[in-house]
């Protein structure tokens, strides 16, 4: 008796939970769209929060969170907020490596860096694979290269940069020869063969080609090299710490010849570490807070304000990715990674509707940036704009 008790009880329970599961399946297409409404915008923010891209990295991070916040107050993207999920490289390939592919595991909508080239070469291939728009501030050419549909910078690649920054020296400043320091890394060769190709269509000679090392603390013999070139110039491109200690050897050895860069040479952190050795150096920068636009200089005053520091180019290139992110989500209308990542291709973001982005600013169909950059000299401790330089899509 207790048995056909037991075997009833059973079949009804197991009619129960039939009838529960039919339920769920009939409702299966409304869940996601229900839950859908309530999930932010997920962003993974893979940076270099330590090792030698600390400085780059940690400004780019806070102009990302400075972006976030203001959109968020704002009501967010479509209706939606936007949550980050900050994680730090520690400068490493294998780590950024890993982390996208944490990234990509959480089924974020985008990802915002690494911002060095080595890392971002390694790590965009998992956001290339799940179709997650991937946003850079690295600057090796070969990063838009690869034809990855998803990758997209926020800042100039070097072969934009390089040859107007080798026009200047050869036309503005009337030099001859040039000696080069670069860093022996992704960053530091890929712009150096940029610039060595640029300066040869511009009739400069090379003659010094002296590598150094990241993380470098010694710049003795490569500054004792460039002086024994006898240079008209010298061009520097290394990172912003390494950066800060050539200035100052080149100072103490008594180099009175100009030193030319881009923009890490002449970033904050560099003129804060380099101090008087700083003064007086001139670079071609794609971003700066001390540009004379009302637009970047209310930027400077909210990031100064928001993190007690000035803001560098990696800060304002974090801040602008999360505005060229949310013009695309707009224009498309909804939440698609793989319609948002083709309708930033070819797109064009003017500062009239979206101030976010400080500049306007085109996208091209490789993922690299077309819009005005500077020539500028640091004076007192800051960057002076000398000249702007128009798009290359527009006349000069």
């Amino acid at each position: 008796m207790e048995t056909t008790m037991n075997m009833h009880r059973n079949t009804l329970l197991r009619g129960l939970l039939a009838g529960v599961a039919t339920a769920a399946m009939a409702t299966a297409g409304l869940m996601p769209l229900a839950a859908q409404a309530q999930q932010a915008i997920k962003i993974a923010v893979l940076q270099e929060l330590s090792g030698a891209g600390a400085t780059a990295g940690t400004n780019a991070k806070n102009g990302i969170e400075l972006a976030v916040k203001e959109i968020n107050a704002a009501g967010g993207i479509l209706g939606k907020k936007i949550e980050t999920m900050v994680t730090d490289t520690q400068s490493n390939p294998g780590v950024a490596k890993g982390l996208a592919t944490k990234a990509v595991d959480d089924e974020v909508f985008a990802v915002l860096g690494p911002t060095f080239s080595g890392s971002v070469l390694v790590s965009m291939a998992e956001t290339r694979r799940a179709r997650i728009p991937n946003f850079t501030g690295g600057e090796a050419a070969t990063i838009t290269q690869q034809g990855n549909p998803y990758i997209f910078r926020t800042s100039f690649t070097q072969t934009t940069a390089m040859p107007k920054l080798a026009r200047y020296i050869a036309r503005g400043l009337k030099a001859k020869t040039v000696a080069v320091i670069y860093v022996n890394n992704d960053f530091g060769k890929g712009g150096r063969d940029a610039f060595v190709k640029a300066a040869d269509a511009n009739g400069l000679k090379v003659v010094a080609d002296i590598s150094s090392e990241s993380g470098q603390v010694d710049f003795a013999a490569p500054v004792l090299k460039a002086k024994q070139s006898d240079a008209d110039v010298l061009f520097v491109y290394t990172n912003e710490e390494e950066s800060a200690r050539a200035l100052r050897e080149l100072r103490k050895q008594g180099w009175t010849k100009p030193i030319i860069g881009e923009t890490t040479l002449v970033g904050q952190k560099v003129i804060d570490l380099a101090g008087e050795a700083a003064n007086g150096v001139s670079a071609h920068v794609g971003l700066t807070v001390d540009a004379p636009s009302p637009v970047i200089q209310g930027f400077k005053a909210r990031f100064e304000k928001e993190y007690r520091y000035v803001s560098d180019h990696n800060g304002m290139k974090g801040y602008t990715s999360v505005f060229m992110l949310k013009a695309a989500i707009e224009k498309v209308g909804k939440l698609d990674r793989e319609a948002v990542a083709k309708a930033l291709h070819g797109l064009t973001i003017a500062v009239a509707s979206q101030p976010g982005v400080l500049m306007d600013v085109t996208i091209d169909e490789n993922g690299d940036l077309d819009r005005e950059s500077y020539l500028v000299e640091v004076k007192g401790g800051k960057q002076v704009v000398k000249e702007t330089l128009p798009a290359l899509g527009k006349k000069s």
